[in-house]
């Protein structure tokens, strides 16, 4: 299984859980598990991330050849996740407030047997149109989605994990 992450997946792990400064076992596996294919990031979220200026951007541009899913988004899946995951007649506004969501469920649904999205969004299964969660919107699209959580225990990250 692909794992694809999600922004706030880095974000709230740096912020909230595994500073990069106290925990770099957590950072350090998250590589090994890029250069093993079974994590990856998508050019967008990467451009977000690392266009910040702080220490999560620099270990994300120091770590590009392991972290970046290099492919690009089919837009054929893109479009049909927007008209199909949130609404056919988004307005200009609404096509804004998804960010990267509709490209990380489309990378997804490019083999969604081998491929699953990571994200710290929780479900909120009564917004509409483009104020739909990632989680709802894989739901409803048969797309594996798992949060960060899910992901650690599924990979099984433990703090004295060595790569060596």
């Amino acid at each position: 299984m692909l794992y694809i992450l999600d922004a706030n997946v880095l974000i709230d792990a740096n912020r909230d859980y595994y500073p990069i400064s106290r925990i770099p076992q957590f950072w350090d596996w998250l590589v090994h598990m890029g250069r093993l294919n079974r994590v990856k990031v998508p050019r967008e979220v990467y451009s977000k991330v690392s266009d910040a200026n702080d220490r999560l951007a620099v270990w994300l541009k120091d770590n590009r050849n392991s972290m970046l899913l290099s492919e690009d988004v089919d837009i054929e899946l893109f479009n049909f996740v927007i008209d199909e995951g949130y609404a056919s007649n988004l307005t200009d506004d609404e096509i804004e407030q998804l960010n990267e969501d509709p490209l990380l469920i489309a990378y997804a649904l490019a083999d969604p047997t081998l491929r699953c999205i990571v994200t710290t969004e929780r479900s909120r299964p009564k917004r509409q149109r483009g104020n739909r969660h990632i989680p709802d919107v894989c739901n409803d699209l048969d797309v594996c989605c798992r949060h960060t959580f899910e992901l650690i225990d599924e990979l099984d990250f433990r703090t004295d994990w060595n790569a060596s």
